[in-house]
C-alpha cells in the first residue's frame, strides 16, 4: 500500500490564543506529530508580532522543530463594509465573522498580503504559504496571491499550487466548538469524513483555539490524530507534503 499522510494544522495562531495550544503540545511532540502553524501578524488589529518578542521566540522554537509557519490573514478579522445579499450575511455573520478576505478586491488583498510577508520577513521566518481565515478568498485575493512569490494556499478541500492555482486534492477535517450541538454535530461530520477518505493519500486536521478550550473537543482530536498514527499514516508539514508531491513521491 502506498504511503499515506495527515497534516495537523493549527489555526489563528497569536498571542492571545497561544495558551490554548499548550495542553496539545507535550502529546504531540511525544508522538512526533509535525505542526503547521496558521500565524496571524496583527490580530484583530491589537497584536502585531514586533510587539510580542516572547512569543516569535516560541514559534521560533517551532520552527527549530521542524514545524512550519504560515501566513493567515494579517488581521483576521472582518472589518469590510456590511454584508448585501443574503447569501453573503449568511457567510460573513453565520458561518464566520472573521472572513478577512472574502470581500478584498486585487489591491487591498495585495497590500496585505505584502504587510503579512514583510512581517514574517522581519522575524526572520520562512515562508511557503497562505491561508485566508475562513478559507474565504475573493476573486481579487486568487489574482494577489500570484504575484505574491508565494508557493501555495488552500480552501477546505484542496491546496492551491500558486502561481497557476493548480488543485491538490487534500480533505479536511474542522469542528465547530460553538456550543454543545456544534460539537455533536462536527464529530459526527469528522467520522463520516474519515470513513469516506480512508484510503485518501492525505488527510487535513484543522484545528482552532476554541476546540482547544473544551476538553470534549481537544479529546477528540487527540484520539483521532492516535488513530491516524496507529494506521499509519505519516504526519507531515505542508510544506513537506507538497515536496513529496512535487517529487513524485504519491502525487494526490
Amino acid at each position: 500500500m502506498a504511503e499515506r499522510y495527515f497534516l495537523a494544522v493549527l489555526h489563528d495562531v497569536a498571542p492571545q490564543t497561544w495558551a490554548d495550544y499548550q495542553p496539545l503540545l507535550a502529546t504531540l511532540d511525544a508522538w512526533n506529530v509535525s505542526l503547521t502553524w496558521l500565524v496571524v501578524p496583527d490580530f484583530h488589529h491589537c497584536q502585531p508580532l514586533q510587539e510580542y518578542g516572547g512569543f516569535r521566540q516560541r514559534l521560533d522554537q517551532r520552527l527549530a522543530l521542524g514545524d512550519e509557519l504560515v501566513l493567515h490573514g494579517l488581521f483576521h478579522c472582518d472589518d469590510q463594509p456590511p454584508p448585501r445579499t443574503p447569501r453573503e450575511w449568511f457567510i460573513r455573520r453565520v458561518y464566520t465573522h472573521e472572513g478577512e478576505f472574502y470581500r478584498l478586491d486585487e489591491a487591498q488583498a495585495y497590500s496585505r498580503l505584502e504587510a503579512g510577508i514583510e512581517a514574517f520577513r522581519l522575524s526572520g521566518w520562512p515562508l511557503q504559504g497562505f491561508v485566508a481565515p475562513g478559507w474565504l478568498m475573493s476573486s481579487g485575493t486568487r489574482q494577489a496571491l500570484s504575484r505574491t512569490g508565494l508557493r501555495y494556499t488552500s480552501d477546505a478541500r484542496h491546496l492551491y499550487l500558486l502561481p497557476e492555482h493548480r488543485p491538490l486534492v487534500a480533505p479536511g477535517l474542522v469542528m465547530s466548538s460553538r456550543s454543545a450541538w456544534r460539537r455533536r454535530l462536527s464529530k459526527g461530520y469528522c467520522e463520516r469524513l474519515l470513513r469516506r477518505h480512508r484510503c485518501s493519500p492525505v488527510l487535513r486536521l484543522g484545528l482552532h483555539p476554541q476546540d482547544l478550550r473544551q476538553p470534549a473537543s481537544r479529546d477528540y482530536w487527540l484520539a483521532v490524530i492516535r488513530r491516524l498514527l496507529d494506521e499509519g499514516r505519516v504526519p507531515l508539514t505542508k510544506r513537506e507534503w507538497i515536496e513529496r508531491q512535487a517529487g513524485g513521491h504519491g502525487a494526490s
